[in-house]
């Protein structure tokens, strides 16, 4: 008989430790898949984050180094350079890359790094309680903003993709979703180009991907989908942001 679906080899085969509904397993499961598509698995080295995946080093069939809160894409820039034929990717949430690693994550695009960063944003801190994160939403309910994000005393959310897009050495950002099968499609092929521009040393490259967190957003996982549909996918529309090496074939 013909194996039509299967774990792929760069994902462990153990449980997860992550709430029902959450996002994560999905894309972690779609980074091994590219991982397995490319045949990088033995030469890829994963940098884990602090926040709910912090443990993704027990998930990865690859290397994986533990980075200090927000500091990923320091520790993925100093592995990437000691080990230049090595494949490097970051895998963070919105708490730890779009907080206390901003500046972390706009040098290494800055400098054009040639490594792989996967960004969850499921607009909240999830690990330590629900509490506000820079992508809460206007208004949007959390522990910290019981009364709804207040835009005139905290500001407003941080649009990863929108501001690195104007970065000169950031080659490719792309936001996508993994809330219906279509969108999981395409962040498939998006996760799978991120590690592709490495793999030809194209330089930086950021997927961001929008997710939900049903626990702490107080919602059942189908309502959850559909509050990411009604209210984050508005807020942060779904695309390509920068495709360096598209935008050059276009101009010739």
């Amino acid at each position: 008989m013909a194996v039509v679906f299967e774990r792929p080899h760069s994902l462990v085969d153990v449980p997860m430790h992550y709430c029902p509904g959450c996002g994560h397993g999905i894309i972690h499961r779609l980074v091994a898949e590219a991982i397995d598509s490319l045949g990088i698995e033995g030469k890829t080295i994963g940098v884990a984050s602090v926040g709910c995946s912090v443990f993704s080093y027990n998930y990865f069939n690859t290397d994986m180094v533990q980075a200090a809160h927000g500091r990923a894409p320091a520790v993925a820039t100093g592995v990437k350079r000691a080990n230049p034929e090595n494949i490097v990717f970051t895998y963070q949430g919105d708490g730890d890359l779009a907080a206390i690693g901003t500046a972390e994550t706009v040098h290494a695009a800055a400098r054009g790094e040639n490594i792989t960063i996967i960004f969850v944003n499921n607009a909240i801190y999830g690990m330590t309680g629900g509490q506000m994160a820079p992508t809460t939403l206007p208004g949007q309910v959390t522990q910290t903003s019981p009364y709804g994000r207040d835009v005139e005393t905290v500001g407003y959310p941080v649009k990863v993709c929108e501001l690195l897009s104007n970065v000169d050495g950031a080659t490719y950002l792309e936001r996508v979703a993994v809330n219906n099968v279509k969108n999981v499609k395409n962040a498939k092929k998006a996760i799978k180009k991120a590690f592709q521009n490495q793999v030809e040393g194209k330089g930086f490259s950021l997927i961001e991907v929008v997710s939900t967190c049903p626990t702490n957003w107080g919602l059942t996982p189908e309502k959850a989908l559909e509050w990411l549909e009604e209210n984050m996918l508005p807020y942060y529309p779904l695309g390509v942001y920068k495709d360096k090496y598209a935008e050059k074939k276009e101009e010739e």
